[in-house]
C-alpha cells in the first residue's frame, strides 16, 4: 500500500487529496498530532458535506477518529469499529466461531492457541475474530492513515469490559510486514515468524455490498491497489510455521506463483491455503 498523498494547496484545482479535521466533539490535540505526524494539512472545526477544497478528511468526532470523504452526497464515515456495529453484533452472538476466515486458518481442527500474524491487517475486522476465538495476533498495516485509524479503534475497544479481553490478544506493530518477515527469515535464531499468515492484499474487484462499495471508496482514496502481493506471499511462505492464508475476491486469480492446495469460497470472498504442516491436535 502506498503513503497518504497529503497534497498542497498547488495540487490540480487546488483539491487536497486528504486532509484532517474535527467537528466541534473532536480531541483538538489529537487532530494537531495526527496532521504534524503525517504530514497532512489541518481544516480545524469543519462539516465535511461543506468541505471543497479536499476529497476526503481525516476527521475526529464523538465516535473517535474516521475517514470521511468530503462533499454534498458522500458516503459515511468508515473507523475500525470493534464494540458496536457488525464486529459488535457478531462478538454477542458467537464470535465468529462460523466465519470462513476461522476455518480458513484451522481453527476447526485445533485446540492450541494460534499466533497469527495479518500481515495485511485494514480496518482488522479478521484479526478481531481470530483474536475473539482464542489466537494471539500480530497486526500489521503499513498504511498510515489506515494505521493510525486501527490504533484508535484498537484503542477505543480496550476501554470496553467486553471487549478488552480480545483486544488484549491483539498487538498493533507499525512498518511494513515483508520487511519484517524479511528480517524474520534472515534471524538465524528465529524459527518462524508466526503459525498462520493472514494475508487479504487490496484487489480492484471486490464485494459490491452497499458497507463494502463504501468502505472500498475511502480505501481506493487512500490507498491504492496492492502491487506487491506476490513478494508478500513468498515472504510469508518461507517463515509461517503451518500455513498461509489469502483472502481474495471469489472470482479473482490466485496471487502468481504456488498454487494453493485448497480453496474455501463464500458468495463474494474466498480463501486460498497454501498449508507447511498440519496443524497441532493438542
Amino acid at each position: 500500500m502506498s503513503r497518504p498523498n497529503a497534497g498542497n494547496p498547488d495540487s490540480p484545482n487546488g483539491i487536497i487529496p486528504l486532509a484532517v479535521a474535527r467537528s466541534q466533539l473532536g480531541d483538538e490535540h489529537q487532530a494537531q498530532f495526527l496532521s504534524s505526524e503525517l504530514s497532512l494539512p489541518y481544516l480545524g472545526i469543519v462539516s465535511p458535506k461543506d468541505v471543497r477544497n479536499a476529497h476526503a478528511l481525516l476527521f475526529l468526532d464523538a465516535g473517535g477518529l474516521c475517514v470521511q470523504l468530503a462533499g454534498k452526497g458522500a458516503p459515511g464515515p468508515v473507523r475500525a469499529e470493534f464494540v458496536s456495529g457488525k464486529m459488535g453484533y457478531r462478538r454477542e452472538h458467537g464470535g465468529g466461531s462460523g466465519q470462513l476466515v476461522a476455518r480458513a486458518v484451522g481453527l476447526q481442527k485445533t485446540k492450541a492457541g494460534l499466533h497469527v500474524l495479518d500481515a495485511t491487517a485494514g480496518l482488522g475486522q479478521d484479526a478481531f475474530v481470530l483474536a475473539g476465538l482464542g489466537c494471539k495476533v500480530s497486526l500489521f498495516e503499513r498504511n498510515p492513515v489506515i494505521h493510525a485509524l486501527l490504533a484508535d479503534g484498537l484503542a477505543r475497544a480496550a476501554l470496553n469490559m467486553d471487549c478488552a479481553p480480545i483486544i488484549a490478544r491483539m498487538t498493533l506493530r507499525s512498518g511494513s510486514s515483508i520487511d519484517w518477515l524479511a528480517n524474520a527469515e534472515d534471524q538465524s535464531d528465529a524459527t518462524h515468524a508466526a503459525d498462520v499468515i493472514y494475508l487479504d492484499p487490496m484487489f480492484p474487484q471486490r464485494d459490491k455490498s452497499a458497507l463494502v462499495k463504501k468502505e472500498m471508496q475511502v480505501f481506493r482514496t487512500i490507498v491504492g491497489d496492492d502491487d506487491d502481493s506476490e513478494a508478500l506471499l513468498a515472504a510469508a511462505l518461507k517463515v509461517a510455521k503451518y500455513r498461509v492464508v489469502v483472502k481474495r475476491p471469489r472470482k479473482a486469480p490466485a496471487i502468481p506463483g504456488p498454487e494453493p492446495s485448497t480453496r474455501i469460497e463464500g458468495k463474494s470472498s474466498r480463501y486460498d491455503i497454501y498449508p507447511i504442516r498440519a496443524l497441532p491436535q493438542r
